[in-house]
């Protein structure tokens, strides 16, 4: 068994096998517990892959040579929430002056509220600023977070990390509040950066799918022209102490 697994593991399709088979998993797990958000396929996936890269000891590198098929993909997937955005544009010039202002407000609070946390706990200033730019959506993320002088890779992580949060507990929290409106948790998933999350919410209603992609990219560009000002502007006030 030893031989055959060294013998597969560096097979490219195996792992493009093991990543689409641990992500159909996750989907029969969410129908089994009743479509509930709290059980999401992509954290499944995650854990599943994650866990038999673990034991089996495969570099990453050799997984991503055999996934890297779902890599590309990504690309004509987001270019892909174009389609339900013009489909509703007529909604997003409705709601211009209310997105902008949760837009502005959104980011704002995601960058300094990050900033601020890890300074109040007394850590480093570096690992604030790889908190800034968080709620973007990943390579955003990587950049922004270099340009500022944080840590790309735990940034990535972070990203991540928030997209799955997002996808797991935003729709629940929102409906708790009494929020409704597919337009709100459409732009509540694009402000947490979360392709996860909008993918959600996109397959739920079209209308959400329109605003979460409008969300994630204005989120983006806000963020990769303010985290450079905003900590400019905490450097003249000696608050990162760097």
């Amino acid at each position: 068994m030893h031989q055959l697994w060294v013998s597969l593991s560096v097979t490219p399709l195996l792992w493009l096998v093991v990543t689409l088979g641990a992500y159909l998993i996750g989907v029969a797990l969410r129908r089994a517990a009743g479509d509930t958000p709290l059980v999401n396929p992509v954290l499944v996936a995650i854990a599943l892959v994650g866990g038999l890269l673990l034991v089996t000891g495969t570099p990453y590198a050799t997984y991503f040579s055999g996934a890297k098929f779902i890599h590309f993909l990504l690309g004509p997937a987001t270019v892909a929430l174009a389609i339900p955005l013009a489909d509703n544009i007529h909604h997003v010039r409705r709601s211009l002056v209310e997105m902008g202002a949760a837009l502005l407000v959104g980011c704002l609070v995601s960058m300094l509220s990050g900033i601020g946390f890890v300074l109040l706990l007394g850590g480093p200033a570096q690992v604030a600023l790889s908190m800034a730019p968080k709620a973007v959506t990943t390579p955003i993320a990587m950049a922004v977070a270099s340009e500022i002088g944080g840590l790309p890779a735990l940034t990535a992580v972070l990203a991540i990390l928030g997209g799955i949060i997002a996808a797991v507990l935003g729709e629940s929290l929102l409906r708790a509040t009494g929020v409704r409106d597919w337009r709100a948790h459409g732009l509540a998933a694009g402000l947490a950066g979360s392709g996860i999350a909008a993918a959600q919410v996109a397959g739920r209603d079209p209308l959400a799918a329109a605003f979460s992609a409008l969300g994630i990219g204005l989120n983006g560009l806000l963020t990769a022209l303010a985290a450079p000002a905003a900590v400019a502007l905490l450097h003249r006030l000696h608050w990162l102490g760097m």
